[in-house]
């Protein structure tokens, strides 16, 4: 048996790197049979654009990565979130989906989390971005064109 989802039963909040944008729900109260897509989702999951956090970012260093706002306040496997991500490459959404994930635990419980995250800085939006290609540069942001000898 599913049961909707009411507004209160999560935390809502957005993160952003680059062209990136993820949107992420975590679930403070886990009810039994909870549906996000097709899928169920258990204590402690993670899911983004409806595959598992591990088969959607592969690999030890982007785990590492992704883990850090659990490990900093020690909340790993305690929650349940799923996440939206759109645009960007795999690096600018793993960061946005760090920066979302920070902002809804520093939502959760602010006394606490807040300022451990804080101070790891995954509660900033890291505002670097790609350089636009200027007029006269043959195709690229800083490059010049070459000029003939003769």
């Amino acid at each position: 048996m599913t049961k909707t989802v009411n507004k209160n039963d999560f935390i809502f909040a957005v993160g952003r790197r680059r062209e990136a944008i993820a949107r992420v729900r975590l679930y403070k109260i886990h009810k039994a049979g909870l549906l996000w897509g097709d899928k169920e989702i258990k204590k402690g999951e993670i899911y983004v654009n409806k595959k598992p956090i591990p088969e959607y970012f592969s690999g030890e260093v982007s785990r590492s990565i992704y883990t850090l706002p659990f490990i900093s306040t020690n909340t790993l496997d305690k929650y349940t979130i799923t996440i939206n991500v759109t645009g960007g490459g795999i690096s600018g959404q793993i960061y946005a989906v760090v920066h979302g994930i920070s902002r809804a635990l520093s939502k959760l419980d602010r006394e606490n989390f807040r300022p451990l995250l804080k101070k790891k800085g995954l509660l900033t939006r890291d505002p670097r971005a790609r350089e636009r290609r200027k007029v006269g540069t043959g195709g690229k942001a800083r490059r010049k064109k070459q000029s003939p000898k003769r």
